[in-house]
């Protein structure tokens, strides 16, 4: 992969040069079952390259749905993209298909027409891949346009024996992922987290939108000291009790300013694991209203 890179061949061109060579390609155990050599070799270039191409114009691309209705007006419109489509699919040229209808449907996430046509695209493409991952992708991609995201109930991430198996650590930094940064501007406080019954410390940071946390260590200065048992914060983790309702009733403690709680509540949001990948395929869920610090989970989908 490198040798061609050294002739100029960019990561958006070395799955389409090279080749694994042909000694192997007649073993078993060398195809592209588990690793397609589309990827892994992208995979190389981007290792020691990264993802550049060298060409200015990806250096600030345009998100896909910003740049699509261009794409769409210079084409001439949906009907001549439609038209033209199905003739390259009907001719086999699956990838050159793909290639102008993904534009029209970035543009027109409504237009079941092209969806449909896209969806018999990527499904032409993915019965043609010899790689699991590739031919799923292609026909997952095919099977959302035609149905929509698939709804119903999802594996609870917050049961006990996952909470209890999750870190101190790793779920204070589950919060700063969950934290909407837009939402924490301006904000800056510090907390000192102390958990009695395991002997943990923690800083807790909130400055410039970016939740942080230190173990082993306390702040000196803090804006709010919270001491409560782990054993106890798991109750708050799997949404069995709210830290207002451990503070209240005692089982946490607290020095200083008890509604920084409150203001880091604020900037919580809940993930939705059903997000969509091709546009206007997502269906209509409810999420339910939880504890802000609860480790993450959605409610039951609402059928439209």
């Amino acid at each position: 992969m490198l040798h061609f890179a050294n002739q100029g061949v960019t990561i958006n061109e070395i799955h389409n040069v090279y080749e694994v060579p042909k000694g192997l390609q007649g073993k078993w155990y060398c195809r592209g079952y588990h690793g397609s050599p589309e990827h892994n070799s992208r995979g190389v270039i981007q290792r020691y390259l990264g993802f550049w191409d060298c060409n200015p114009t990806s250096l600030i691309p345009l998100s896909l749905r910003d740049s699509a209705p261009l794409y769409v007006e210079m084409m001439g419109g949906a009907e001549k993209i439609v038209a033209r489509g199905r003739q390259l699919h009907d001719g086999g040229k699956y990838l050159l298909a793909s290639e102008i209808v993904n534009k029209l449907v970035q543009a027109e996430p409504q237009n079941q027409t092209a969806k449909d046509l896209l969806a018999d695209i990527f499904e032409q493409i993915g019965y043609q891949q010899e790689n699991l991952g590739l031919r799923n992708s292609f026909l997952a991609g095919a099977y959302e346009l035609r149905t929509r995201i698939p709804q119903g109930e999802i594996a609870s991430p917050k049961s006990p024996d996952v909470v209890r198996a999750m870190s101190t650590e790793l779920f204070l930094n589950f919060l700063g992922i969950r934290m909407d940064s837009r939402k924490a501007e301006g904000m800056k406080f510090t907390i000192n987290l102390i958990t009695p019954d395991n002997g943990e410390k923690f800083i807790v940071e909130l400055e410039n939108a970016t939740l942080t946390n230190i173990e082993g260590f306390l702040a000196s200065k803090p804006d709010l000291t919270l001491t409560i048992n782990r054993s106890d914060l798991e109750q708050t983790m799997t949404g069995a009790k709210t830290l207002e309702a451990q503070i209240a009733d005692g089982t946490a403690k607290f020095e200083g300013d008890a509604g920084i709680l409150k203001q880091l509540a604020s900037t919580m949001v809940e993930f939705d694991p059903r997000f969509e990948i091709m546009p206007g395929t997502k269906g209509k869920t409810v999420l339910a209203k939880e504890d802000p610090y609860e480790a993450d989970d959605v409610g039951p989908p609402i059928a439209e």
